[in-house]
């Protein structure tokens, strides 16, 4: 509660919505023209926005960074990350074409094989786990929902 004004003021995790797109064996990823991890591989992923569902905020976050027409096939994972008050949220999404382009937030935008992936390169630790598990899916055709929490301080 505020000493100043007497009104309670909220701070709840942040949600992360967005997709996993893929056409046959590949996946869409997005270089970052933004902080933090400027220059680095993503999945076209932000936060969801005041009266979005979690699908509509994935799919207009797809949408934003590479132009890229989807369609949902399913909630693919959630990575609770309370160390820093998020929650991501990625959705399994069929690439409609490959007319995709980088929007503002992306420098690049590309279809990547499991062995061109640039694993070093990046951005977060849950697009690392989620790429990991579709290329570890894809080998047995089943594509669980997997919720998990990412916390370093508990290493």
């Amino acid at each position: 509660m505020c000493d100043h004004c007497q009104s309670i003021h909220y701070s709840n995790p942040r949600i992360i919505a967005g997709c996993l797109p893929f056409f046959d064996d590949r996946v869409l990823l997005c270089r970052r023209a933004i902080e933090p991890r400027y220059g680095m591989w993503t999945l076209p992923a932000g936060f969801l926005e005041n009266g979005e569902s979690i699908s509509e905020g994935a799919l207009r976050e797809t949408h934003e960074e590479a132009n890229a027409r989807v369609e949902i096939e399913s909630l693919y994972t959630v990575f609770s990350l309370p160390h820093i008050s998020q929650v991501y949220m990625f959705y399994k999404a069929r690439l409609l074409d490959l007319d995709f382009h980088p929007g503002e937030e992306s420098l690049e935008t590309q279809l990547f094989t499991e062995q061109e992936v640039p694993w070093e390169d990046l951005s977060f630790a849950a697009i690392h786990q989620t790429l990991k598990y579709y290329f570890m899916d894809r080998k047995s055709g089943t594509f669980p929902t997997r919720d998990e929490t990412i916390d370093p301080r508990a290493r």
